[in-house]
């Protein structure tokens, strides 16, 4: 056994493969002889052997070493190899019939080779060639991957994608996985069969899984709309089977599927809407040869802003930000990019007035993305004059430049914690949306603001976070059971600020459709599961209580506040109270210039001041309520 496991271990030399190939066609000349005359062949066939199989196996030879069919590994082959030798095979039976009528009507006007003879023995060779590697491969795939040894697997999806996806799974010598059946929504293929497997309709899955074993399901298709792979992978994960994805095609390497780039489903992928559909044309006659300004840049909503921006043809993008190391990533990554944008790297800080000043004297941008902020709601708790002094001061000194400069349009990214905040970051948010509001009835630049809840995969994220955990053997540790927070994609949230950023005349406040709120629990759940791993076997979950400032459901509209629809069904204008700008000017000035006294407790009561609606929760600034 150990002899066959090398045999078939280690690939055979291509100079057998080669005398293998010639040996076949040697064979089948003698079967075509032998069908031919009725395996009695007569003395007068004989005594032209010599001539037929110099000419046979002289122009077979050369014909396989021109097009290389020897190089191919046996125990791989592909309809690609299969193509090969037939169209070498065809072309070398073309040259015998060249060759019968260059002896005909150039030599002596015989045929040394009967057609019969060419007809029968191209059948066979093709035959025997083709049959003898396909038998090869499957000896090899037995003896390496035994039947019992293999585990189930479904392919959701029977198109092109589907039949790579099958034919990755069967070439791969390091794995144990027999396809089960084709899962595809199309009525008119269910009962037919593909590749040797059965296609069953979408229907027939439920009952599939609960009846059969199957390790996993491989989702192929390309295009699968985000509440169906939804729907898929939920009855997945009832049945503890998992769930894996075919990258795009553009992602496969050399126009190849292999099997490592087959990866498990993510989260992120659960929570997926469907894609949104922008103005394009309008967003790239408002970016298209201007310079963009965008703050914060190597954060997660700052980066994606300046990746999605480059699309639209600025005439120079700035990316500005404190952090040093990500801002290089940045940079690099630019300097990747086929778009070839130009850009300029700042590193500064927005509550740096000379810093910004000479940033826009330099630069001259006309339009400014603002997504600089502190946004951990337990570190601004802790640290309120910090609060003020970035998400205040910062986004007080940006937009006042914005005005001196004569900016076209300042595009905020604001957050839900800004309606009725329970916590000082989402007040300190909801101060700087006031201020670019009231500042906008006085200003020519066009003041934008946009907010919406958490973006999946952001720094701080509950999800890396619980990625993180799940890694390290658990525990997940949640604050509370019945929390709730709505989600986005990074991606997604861009489009809808670029979108509402190049459409808004000023003043507005633009919020999201969010989609559904999501339990945090639940979601714990389902990537334990997606992991592979048990509840309360595998990995455990700990409350840990909610943190300051921390509320159990979160919002996108006050109270007193209603929305208006706009041009996209997914983006609203909230309808909220008007300030006037002396007045709020006069009291953020105030604000700010507490920070010098670093009095936490005379700070938060300065905010809840300037926004009554501010409740603190969970927090010691509860008893300036009272």
């Amino acid at each position: 056994m150990n002899l066959i496991h090398l045999l078939f271990k280690n690939n055979i030399p291509r100079w057998i493969i080669f005398l293998i190939d010639l040996s076949i066609c040697f064979i089948s000349v003698v079967i075509a002889y032998l069908v031919r005359f009725n395996f009695d062949i007569p003395d007068i066939a004989i005594v032209d052997f010599p001539l037929v199989f110099g000419v046979v196996l002289g122009i077979r030879a050369i014909s396989f070493l021109v097009s290389k069919t020897y190089k191919g590994i046996i125990k791989h082959t592909s309809s690609k190899d299969s193509q090969r030798i037939f169209v070498t095979l065809t072309i070398g039976s073309l040259a015998f019939v060249v060759v019968n009528l260059i002896f005909y009507y150039g030599i002596n006007k015989t045929f040394p080779i009967p057609f019969s003879i060419i007809i029968i023995d191209y059948m066979a060779t093709l035959f025997l060639m083709i049959t003898l590697r396909v038998l090869f491969k499957s000896i090899y795939t037995e003896i390496m991957n035994p039947y019992r040894e293999k585990s189930n697997v479904i392919i959701f999806g029977a198109g092109e994608s589907g039949i790579i996806t099958k034919r990755t799974l069967d070439k791969d010598a390091g794995l144990k996985y027999k396809v089960l059946a084709f899962i595809d929504e199309d009525p008119k293929k269910e009962g037919k069969i593909l590749e040797g497997v059965k296609i069953l309709r979408l229907n027939k899955l439920d009952d599939l899984l609960s009846k059969e074993d199957v390790a996993h399901v491989i989702i192929s298709i390309q295009n699968l709309s985000a509440a169906k792979k939804k729907k898929l992978i939920d009855t997945c994960l009832k049945y503890d089977t998992k769930v894996l994805n075919v990258p795009p095609v553009s992602n496969w390497i050399n126009g190849q599927l292999s099997f490592k780039q087959i990866k498990k489903i993510q989260i992120e992928e659960l929570l997926e809407r469907e894609p949104i559909k922008l103005s394009e044309d309008k967003i790239k006659q408002q970016l298209s040869d201007k310079v963009i300004l965008v703050t914060g840049a190597a954060g997660s909503i700052g980066s994606e802003m300046v990746r999605q921006i480059v699309h639209f043809s600025p005439k120079k993008i700035i990316l500005l930000d404190q952090a040093e190391s990500p801002l290089y990533d940045m940079e690099l990554e630019l300097g990747d990019d086929p778009n070839h944008v130009p850009y300029e790297i700042v590193i500064g800080d927005i509550r740096n007035k000379e810093r910004m000043e000479n940033l826009f004297k330099t630069f001259q941008p006309n339009y400014v993305f603002h997504a600089a902020a502190y946004k951990h709601v337990p570190m601004m708790e802790n640290n309120p004059s910090e609060s003020i002094f970035t998400n205040v001061l910062g986004t007080k000194v940006i937009a006042d430049l914005a005005v001196r400069y004569n900016i076209e349009r300042f595009v905020m990214v604001s957050t839900d914690k800004a309606v009725n905040p329970t916590n000082v970051m989402g007040a300190s948010k909801r101060i700087a949306e006031i201020y670019i509001q009231s500042l906008s009835t006085t200003a020519n630049t066009k003041f934008i603001t946009t907010r919406f809840g958490n973006v999946l995969g952001s720094n701080g994220s509950v999800i890396p976070r619980f990625r993180k955990q799940i890694e390290s053997g658990g525990p997940i540790t949640i604050t509370h059971p019945d929390i709730t927070r709505f989600f986005m994609t990074i991606p997604e949230a861009c489009q809808l600020v670029l979108e509402a950023g190049t459409s808004g005349e000023g003043g507005e406040i633009y919020i999201f459709d969010m989609g559904e709120s999501v339990k945090i629990l639940d979601l714990a759940k389902k990537m334990i599961k997606l992991s592979g791993l048990t509840l309360d076997k595998d990995i455990k979950i700990t409350y840990t209580g909610l943190r300051p400032g921390e509320k159990l459901y979160e919002e996108l509209l006050a109270n007193e506040e209603n929305t208006i629809a706009t041009h996209h069904n997914q983006i609203m204008i909230a309808k909220v109270k008007k300030y006037d700008f002396q007045e709020v000017d006069t009291k953020i000035n105030q604000l700010i210039s507490s920070f010098n006294a670093q009095n936490n407790f005379q700070i938060v009561a300065q905010m809840k001041a300037l926004v009554p609606e501010f409740k603190s929760k969970n927090s010691v600034y509860e008893e300036l309520d009272k």
